[in-house]
């Protein structure tokens, strides 16, 4: 399963190669041939189309809840007897723009008809004059945010209004170079979404496969029902798999507390890793930052490749999260609120480790164990050495490892593409807007707005 479906629309698309001259066609703060400034409310209109939701049966609801920031599509929605007040009807292909807290940055295409918070302006561009498309993008531009931002009233609720934003100026192209410009955006925002559904399943099939081998061990789904399994606190475990607690496995070492009296000792400033920086079954070192400690505490502290890195607490469902430490960053040390976890390799591998903790099994005892409050859980050093280790032979942790290693490359390359498209989006979406990078097919047209809206009009 993968997210080309849309590679070849991408690459059939006249993007690349680029002549040179498509790169910086025009000077900084003018535009290309044909185009021109058009205030907002030249290229649409406000729909102040009020309805009760009681008579609004089966049509969607959304809210702002519904609308990602930055994210020209809507994803998801509600239902009109989630609420009372009345709502704006919008029809299909409408701008629902979020005027609360406008530096969120939520605008979307309308894919259907429905009602919408008051919090949302619904706006219908003017045919002739804009593609819906290419206005939703436009609103999405850096310029169109921060004027939007600039124009906001009231202190804990900021808003900003249709009289604030309709005077703000666009660049816009004849309508024919609008449709293509909308058209690229699409395509890259539909590999993009690809790739979102892609990692979706696999994450889902992960959890799937976690389930699995730490309930019948590495073998077909169709011989599971012959594994012989006993049931312990926290859940069916193969029968011929041993357990151990973890301090007869594997060293336990905590880390360094921030903001400790040195009192005058020689001290050393290293890398270290933080709660941040340690997600569930992967480690996010896009900002590391120092801390100083006493010279002779850092080998007690240094980290070591193949360490088990563990949050000691979080919200409920990230207790225990981690992954191998694989010395990305030599030295580093790790803050007092992680456990690094050493295995006894003879006996525990740390892949295996590292995905029991993420398995079921593992967040069971986990949040079995942990002190508890409203919204936040937390586990202690005695906790985790007491963690009971399922312990099969090392060829079927390592065989489990394996396959569970498998589908992480999946989803880091998934990641990665999806990151690589996202830049490209916001790239295009810029430089296309703004007219900074032209469409071969348009490079070389002259013909002024009003020939190509009376070419449109044929």
């Amino acid at each position: 399963m993968d997210c080309g479906g849309n590679d070849a629309a991408l690459a059939g698309h006249a993007l690349s190669p680029m002549p040179e001259d498509a790169l910086n066609p025009v000077q900084e703060g003018e535009l290309p041939e044909g185009w021109q400034h058009q205030q907002l409310d030249e290229l649409c209109g406000l729909v102040s189309d009020q309805i009760q939701p009681s008579a609004a049966a089966g049509l969607p609801y959304v809210g702002l809840e519904h609308v990602d920031s930055g994210e020209p599509t809507l994803r998801r929605w509600g239902d009109p007897e989630d609420v009372r007040s009345a709502k704006t009807r919008f029809a299909p292909g409408d701008i629902l723009y979020g005027k609360l807290r406008p530096y969120l940055d939520k605008s979307v295409l309308a894919p259907f008809a429905g009602i919408c918070s008051t919090d949302i302006l619904v706006l219908r561009a003017q045919a002739d004059r804009a593609i819906a498309e290419f206005l939703v993008s436009a609103i999405h531009t850096k310029p169109f945010l921060e004027h939007a931002v600039s124009t906001t009233a009231g202190v804990n609720h900021p808003r900003t209004s249709w009289n604030a934003l309709k005077v703000h100026a666009l660049a816009v192209p004849p309508v024919p170079e609008q449709r293509a410009i909308a058209s690229v955006l699409r395509t890259v925002q539909g590999a993009k979404e690809a790739c979102e559904r892609v990692l979706a399943a696999t994450r889902q099939l992960k959890q799937s496969l976690l389930h699995h081998l730490f309930t019948y061990g590495p073998v077909p789904l169709a011989d599971a029902a012959n594994v012989e399994l006993r049931t312990i606190d926290f859940g069916d475990v193969p029968a011929s798999w041993p357990t151990s607690v973890l301090s007869d496995c594997a060293h336990v070492q905590t880390g360094v507390a921030k903001g400790r009296n040195l009192d005058g000792s020689k001290v050393v400033e290293l890398p270290y890793l933080r709660v941040a920086n340690v997600q569930d079954g992967r480690l996010d070192l896009t900002e590391m930052k120092t801390i100083q400690l006493r010279q002779r505490e850092v080998a007690r502290f240094l980290l070591q490749p193949g360490d088990v890195v563990l949050t000691e607490g979080g919200d409920f469902d990230k207790l225990g999260r981690g992954f191998i430490w694989q010395g990305q960053v030599s030295p580093c040390v790790h803050q007092n609120h992680i456990f690094a976890v050493r295995p006894n390799r003879a006996k525990l591998l740390p892949e295996f480790l590292a995905y029991l903790a993420q398995s079921t099994y593992g967040k069971s005892y986990f949040l079995s164990v942990a002190h508890k409050t409203t919204n936040l859980a937390c586990i202690n050093t005695t906790k985790l050495k007491a963690l009971p280790v399922l312990l099969p032979p090392l060829p079927e942790q390592r065989e489990i490892a394996a396959q569970l290693s498998a589908v992480d490359a999946k989803l880091a390359a998934e990641e990665s593409r999806r990151a690589a498209l996202a830049a490209l989006f916001q790239s295009l979406l810029h430089n296309l807007i703004t007219g900074q990078v032209r469409l071969p097919e348009f490079l070389n047209a002259k013909a002024p707005r009003r020939e190509a809206a009376k070419e449109t009009a044929t």
